[in-house]
Order: structure tokens, then C-alpha cells, then sequence
């Protein structure tokens, strides 16, 4: 008699029937997220023609992205959807909630809280799963919550002049509404896959002001007198579009070839040697790559097609619209990086300018990169292969910035040697990166280290000889000297070669004086001379704006720094004095900062040069000498003008104030010139009867009889001046133009 024990299925075909539905719904899943991102395509090309901004309200435009976001995450999880509305939910109490000052920090702890939470649930439930889930889009919404925090922070309770550009660009002094809130966060463009875009770049896309801004800031002339027209992204979009498509083909092509999961196989392990190992590790993970691309290529070109992403236009032509501005990948420069810094710069961009934003720039400096690292690794999960992955990856980078140094020289004498170490680094970069990546798709402890001791683990102990041994012999001092010094004789030759030559033969003479204004430049006044960190710095005024300027380069557009070349001390000295308090400009303040400095009313600028005579004479740099000192005089005579203007004018109107606040407020319109008392009692009847006396002592009177002595020469003296301030001023502000239009010609 059988049992109805015999018919129950065994604790194995359990386990493998539960295997095979999670797989097939991870299958499910992909299909379901392939769905989303083609539709949302489509969606975004009617996003953006019938609910353009001059169409439809703000307000309608965040409502419909909002409601597509959520029909989207409904529909690829379920009833797991509910993780993406309750994070931003959690995090926008904390913000309406919490003070400015502490938000942020608030804001970083629960979104990592809550994140944290469901990557723990992930992998105690489907531990090792590659399956689609939930964790890919609450990541996506951690950065855009931390970001905003941050940002509401910085507008909220910093100066301006205390942020960086970035943070200057990025602050909002406006709490958003819940409407605008989530529709940030949960929009259909970017919720799946991303990339990331802050805040008030998707506010402006929002309101439609998006194009006018990125256009002023990149355009060449003034927009206000053209007509600006919105770029079409068709172009971009198909790129994209089959840049992905090709992705997702050799994905699925190399994919089968290479799985990664065959590297936990015990077979596998016994089998493959040490150069098919490597090479394994670097075909199977350069094939998990391709899924990436082809997910952060659609989600951008998803973006873009509604309008969002628009950066401007190209430098070089000023009329190539840019759609890079939310770019989270470039494919041809990470697979052909020559070092892991273009590798990580290229890789994940969305989340390299978030970890900058939120950590990097706001810690202290010896503390970022091992702050940032940690930051990185949280917010991707918990697995073991992840930190095996940063902490290979670091020990490697250290390693390859000393063996850049030791081995690059070598190869730098021609064009032949330079291609060849270019070629070579790459070939390296890939197996290195292969190497080190693999356990961040492996995810098992166990597993990698297996994979890492099949190889015996030859790379971490090249990058660990490297590190300690190598970098002894790496040259220091000397050797850097050395190269900057060739470098500024290359960038001089160039400059000089450049000079155009002209029939009357003077190209020469305009070598000379490109020479001398590079080297010498004697009319800028020093403004003040820095220190940091043990290495002085001398920071210039230039002739417009107080911008800085550079004495050790050509008249430049290019932003200069405090650092000035130690060649060009060596050949010129330049000694300023300054009487009194002098206008400071800083390229980190706002302009109105800059012109509320403190300014001297006499300023006296010396300027010493010295030249080597002999060579001076040889070179012929005699006729630039005499121009410049031609120039200089004329900018010393306008200062002086304008130095006498400002003395005359203030010392009038002070005079004339001080001798206005002490008028007697009983005069009541009656005349008052005020004067000295010359050894008598002598008074000015007011218009009361009253007499004040020199002293602006009042004396009351009876009103019948009233004794006066006046000073006419007093008053006289006092009335003359003024006119003569006036007739000063009047004529200083008729020579003033001219002056300042001169100055700024030269």
C-alpha cells in the first residue's frame, strides 16, 4: 500500500522549482523594464510636442510625468512599487520638517536607512540573484532626495561666497511643493534607470526656461538681440537609440559565451589555467558592462527626447546643440581609456557628479576620497564582491599613478613610442580592470577569493611591488622642475612661432613683444602677495572686471590661478606699494562683493623690472621696453585723474555735510553760513530772533534788539570752496568717460 508520503515532491526538486520561478520571474521582470523603456520613448516624443511648456502649465507637465512614473513602477513591481513612493514621501517630511542647517544630514541618514533596509532584504531573500528588482530605482531616488536636501541646505544657510560654482548653480531658496517634489523624483523619464538630474535642472526643463539658460551660458554673442530657436534632440535621440540596441546585442551575444556565473563552477576552477583565467574575467565582465550601456543610453535618449538634457551648444562651431548635459556613459572612452582615472571618469558619470556634490567637495580633503569610496559602497548594497571590488580597485589606482611615473618618460622621445605606450596601457587598463571588476558582478566572497587564488592573485601583488618597492626609484624634485621648465619653453616657442608676419617685416618685433608680455608684463599692478602652504602667490588685477591675470601667459580668455610660474619670477620682479586700503577682487565672490571692497582714495603703484641688459640688447626688445613704458605713463596719468577726482569730490561733500549737520534746526529755513569765532562774541540772527554764535551756540533773544557781527570773510571762504568742488566735479564728470574709455582701449 502506497503512502502519501511517497508523492510529495523531494527537498531538492522544491529547491530547484523555486529556482526555476525566480529565474523565470527575473525574466519576466526584464521583459516587463524593456516595455517601460520603449514606451516611455515614445511617451517623451509626445511629452514634449503636446505638452510643450507654452501648450500646457507647469503644473499639468508635473502631474502627467508624475502619473506615468507610477503606472511604470506599478508595472514592472508590483506591489513592490510601493518602496518608490514611500521613500521620497519619508524624505520630503524630513525636509518640510527639519531645520535647513541640519536637513541634509537628516535626509543622507534615512534615504540611506531605508535603502539599506530593502538591499538587506534583497539578499537574504534572493542572495546572488542577477533578476531585476526594486533596488535599481529606490538608488536612483536616494541621489535625487541627498542632492536636493544638500542643495535647500546650501540656499537656505550659506552665503554665496562661501559655495562653489556647482553649489552656487545648484542651491534653492524655494521649498518645493509636494507636486513638484515628486514629480521630481518619480518622473517616467528617469525613474527605471535613471540618470539623475537635479533639481532645478529639471525645474527649468519643467517650466520651459531650460533652453534660454543653457543657451545664454554657452552662446558667443548676445542672445537678447537674436532669436533663440529650441534645438530638436532627433538626432541625438536616433544615436542613442542604436548606440543601445547594438549594446544590447552583444550583450546577449557575449553573454552566453562568457556567463559569469561559470566562474563559481568547481569545474571551471580546475580546468582554466592562469592566462584563460584572466582572460575570462576580462571578456565576462566587459559583456555585463554592455547591459549597462544599453540601459543608460535608452534612459538618456528617453530624456532627451522630451527635451531634457540640452547643454548648450559645441565650443567650436557655437551652433551644434549638445544633448550631454545627463549623460551617464561614453562608451568608446571607457573601453579605451588608458588608465583607470579615464575609466572611472567615463563610467557612471550621473553618480560621480552626485558623490562629488554631496561628499567630496564637503569634507575635508585628506578624508574625501576614503569618504566618497565608502559612501559608493553603501549605497550599492551589502555584498562582499562590491568592497573587494574598491579595495582592489584603490590599491590599483595607487599603484598605476607610480608607474606612470616611472615608465611614461621612456616611451615620450617620438611619435612611434608614444603611440606603442598608448596602445600598451590600454591592453593593461582592460585586463587590470577585468581583474579587479569581476567580484562587483560575482558578488560571493568565496567565489572570488577562489577566482583571485586560481591566479594567484598576480596583479594585487604587482600593484603591492609597485606601491612599496617601485616607488622608491620614482624620481622627485629635480625631475619635476625639469619637466615644467620644458613645458614652459614649448608653450613659449609656440607662442612666439604663432606671431603673424606682416610685409613691412615685422614679425620679429611681434615675437619680441609677445615674448616680453609674456615674461615680463610690468603695467599690472601686483594687488597682493599670498601664501599656501609654504609657496607664495602673486594675485593680479587685470584691466577688466578685477579679473586676474596670469604674468606668465599672453592675453588669455582662459581662467587663471593664484600660482604664478617660478620661471617668470626668476626673470622679472615686480614690487607694488600701497597706501591706505586697496580693492580686492576674488574670482569666488560675486561681482557685488567685489565692488563693495574697501577702496583707497591714493593709491601709488611702483613698479621695478629687472632686465639683464645685455641680453635685452641682443634680443631687441628695446622697442616693446618703450611701448610698454609709453602705456604705463598714460595708465598712471588716468589714475591720477581719477584719484583727484575722488579726492576733490569727497573732500567737498564731507566738508559740506559736516558743516550741514551742524545747522541749528531752530533756523527754520532762515540762512545759516557757518564761521569761526575770530576772539568776539559774534552772532547770525535767525529767523527766530535768535543769535548763534561761531560755536553753533544757540542764545535766545528778546526780540526787539539783536547784536550782529559778521564775518564776511569766513563766509566768503567757505562758499567759494564750495563752488570750486562743484565746478570740480562738474568738470571730472565730463572728463570721466573718456578717461575710463581710454583705459579700457588699452
Amino acid at each position: 500500500m502506497e503512502r502519501f508520503d511517497d508523492h510529495q515532491p523531494a527537498e531538492g526538486d522544491l529547491l530547484q522549482r523555486t529556482r526555476g520561478y525566480l529565474v523565470e520571474l527575473g525574466v519576466i521582470k526584464y521583459v516587463n523594464f524593456l516595455i517601460t523603456q520603449f514606451l516611455a520613448l515614445i511617451l517623451a516624443s509626445a511629452f514634449r510636442s503636446y505638452l510643450h511648456p507654452s501648450k500646457v502649465s507647469a503644473s499639468t507637465r508635473h502631474a502627467i510625468g508624475l502619473v506615468i512614473g507610477l503606472f511604470f513602477g506599478y508595472f514592472c513591481f508590483g506591489q513592490q512599487a510601493i518602496h518608490i513612493a514611500g521613500l521620497p514621501a519619508v524624505c520630503y517630511v524630513v525636509i518640510r520638517t527639519q531645520n535647513p542647517q541640519i536637513v541634509q544630514r537628516l535626509v543622507m541618514v534615512v534615504a540611506l536607512f531605508y535603502l539599506s533596509c530593502i538591499h538587506l532584504h534583497r539578499q537574504y531573500y534572493d542572495y546572488g540573484s542577477y533578476s531585476l528588482d526594486i533596488t535599481g530605482p529606490l538608488m536612483i531616488i536616494t541621489q535625487k532626495v541627498t542632492s536636493l536636501a544638500f542643495s535647500i541646505h546650501d540656499g537656505f544657510t550659506r552665503e554665496m561666497k562661501d559655495l562653489t560654482q556647482s553649489q552656487q548653480q545648484h542651491a534653492i531658496r524655494k521649498l518645493p511643493s509636494p507636486l513638484e517634489f515628486f514629480s521630481y523624483t518619480l518622473h517616467f523619464q528617469g525613474l527605471m534607470a535613471g540618470p539623475l538630474v537635479f533639481y532645478k535642472d529639471y525645474i527649468d526643463f519643467i517650466e520651459g526656461c531650460h533652453i534660454i539658460k543653457q543657451t545664454s551660458a554657452s552662446a558667443k554673442y548676445d542672445i537678447e538681440k537674436k532669436i533663440v530657436h529650441e534645438p530638436s534632440p532627433v538626432k541625438a535621440v536616433v544615436k542613442k537609440v542604436i548606440a543601445s540596441l547594438v549594446c544590447a546585442l552583444i550583450f546577449v551575444k557575449f553573454a552566453t559565451i562568457y556567463p559569469i556565473k561559470t566562474m563559481k563552477d568547481d569545474g571551471f576552477i580546475a580546468s582554466s589555467g592562469f592566462f584563460y583565467s584572466l582572460w575570462y574575467m576580462m571578456m565576462a565582465t566587459t559583456a555585463v558592462r554592455f547591459k549597462y550601456y544599453f540601459a543608460w543610453l535608452m534612459a538618456d535618449a528617453i530624456c532627451n527626447n522630451s527635451g531634457l538634457g540640452f547643454n548648450g551648444y559645441d565650443e567650436r562651431d557655437g551652433v551644434t546643440p549638445r544633448w550631454d548635459m545627463l549623460s551617464n556613459i561614453q562608451v568608446l572612452e571607457f573601453e579605451f581609456g588608458t588608465n583607470f582615472r579615464n575609466c572611472i571618469n567615463a563610467w557612471n558619470a550621473g553618480t560621480n557628479r552626485w558623490l562629488r556634490m554631496v561628499v567630496f567637495e564637503r569634507v575635508p580633503k585628506r578624508y574625501g576620497t576614503v569618504l566618497t569610496f565608502s559612501l559608493s559602497a553603501l549605497w550599492h548594497g551589502f555584498y562582499p564582491g562590491y568592497y573587494m571590488t574598491f579595495a582592489t580597485g584603490a590599491l590599483i589606482v595607487m599603484a598605476a599613478r607610480i608607474a606612470r611615473k616611472l615608465f611614461r618618460p621612456a616611451f615620450q622621445g617620438t611619435a612611434g613610442s608614444r603611440m606603442f605606450y598608448d596602445v600598451l596601457t590600454c591592453v593593461i587598463t582592460r585586463v587590470f580592470m577585468g581583474y579587479a571588476t569581476f567580484p562587483f558582478v560575482l558578488l560571493e566572497f568565496k567565489a572570488s577569493l577562489r577566482m583571485y587564488l586560481n591566479v594567484f592573485m598576480c596583479l594585487h601583488l604587482v600593484a603591492l611591488i609597485t606601491v612599496f618597492i617601485l616607488s622608491k626609484y620614482v624620481p622627485r624634485g629635480e625631475g619635476s622642475r625639469q619637466s615644467a621648465s620644458a613645458r614652459s619653453r614649448t608653450k613659449l616657442k609656440a607662442d612666439t612661432d604663432e606671431q603673424p608676419a606682416s610685409a613691412n617685416g615685422s614679425s620679429r618685433r611681434a615675437a619680441d613683444e609677445s615674448e616680453g608680455r609674456s615674461l615680463l608684463k610690468p603695467t599690472v599692478p601686483v594687488e597682493a602677495l599670498e601664501s599656501s602652504n609654504g609657496t607664495g602667490g602673486m594675485r593680479f588685477r587685470g584691466g577688466e572686471n578685477g579679473r586676474r591675470s596670469d604674468p606668465c601667459s599672453a592675453e588669455s580668455s582662459q581662467q587663471q590661478h593664484d600660482v604664478v610660474d617660478p620661471f617668470c619670477l626668476t626673470t622679472s620682479t615686480t614690487t607694488t606699494t600701497l597706501n591706505g586700503n586697496h580693492k580686492k577682487t576674488d574670482d569666488f565672490l560675486s561681482e557685488e562683493d567685489n565692488n563693495n571692497s574697501a577702496t583707497s582714495p591714493t593709491t601709488t603703484t611702483t613698479t621695478t623690472t629687472t632686465f639683464n641688459s645685455a641680453t635685452s640688447t641682443a634680443n631687441g626688445k628695446s622697442g616693446s621696453k618703450l611701448t610698454r613704458e609709453r602705456i604705463k605713463e598714460k595708465l598712471e596719468q588716468e589714475t591720477r585723474n581719477i584719484e583727484d577726482f575722488i579726492d576733490k569730490t569727497v573732500t567737498g561733500f564731507v566738508e559740506l555735510k559736516d558743516d550741514l549737520m551742524r545747522m541749528p534746526d531752530e533756523t527754520n529755513g532762515g540762512l545759516y553760513i557757518p564761521r569761526k569765532a575770530h576772539g568776539g562774541t559774534g552772532g547770525l540772527v535767525n529767523g527766530n530772533g535768535n543769535v548763534a554764535d561761531g560755536n553753533s551756540n544757540i542764545t535766545a533773544g528778546n526780540g526787539n534788539t539783536t547784536t550782529t557781527t559778521t564775518t564776511t570773510s569766513s563766509s566768503n571762504a567757505f562758499l567759494k570752496k564750495e563752488i570750486d568742488a562743484l565746478n570740480a566735479a562738474v568738470q571730472q564728470a565730463n572728463v570721466l568717460p573718456a578717461v575710463l574709455s581710454n583705459g579700457h582701449a588699452k
